[in-house]
């Protein structure tokens, strides 16, 4: 059984930084990809970057530039650097791990508010 449990999220002023971490356990090979989605409260779940077993990486127009995903494959860990965060970066923020033998895995996220 994969699980898949975030951290890293909490409350800052705009312009301010924070890394999101995944840490993933359990019985994992063959990935697919890894990536960050979020939620904002009354809207749909949306990709924000995502990043191949081979390292290509993938990201939301909105968060180009300022967020930056990466890997860890010894820690089997994922993580979002974020950047120059805005109010409308606020949202839960899901990990998820796409596996070739048993598809789709998520955490159960992690609040990110961004607010003065």
């Amino acid at each position: 059984q994969v699980q898949l449990v975030e951290s890293g999220g909490g409350l800052v002023q705009p312009g301010e930084s924070l890394r999101l971490s995944c840490a993933a356990s359990g019985i994992i090979f063959s990935i697919n990809f890894m990536g960050w989605y979020r939620q904002a409260p009354g809207k749909q779940r949306e990709l924000v970057a995502t990043i191949t077993n081979g390292g290509i990486t993938n990201y939301a127009n909105s968060v180009k530039g300022r967020f930056t995903i990466s890997r860890d494959s010894a820690k089997n860990a994922l993580y979002l650097q974020m950047n120059s965060l805005k109010p409308e970066d606020t949202a839960v923020y899901y990990c998820r791990a796409n596996l070739r033998s048993s598809g789709d895995y998520w955490g159960q996220g992690t609040q990110v508010t961004v607010s003065s």
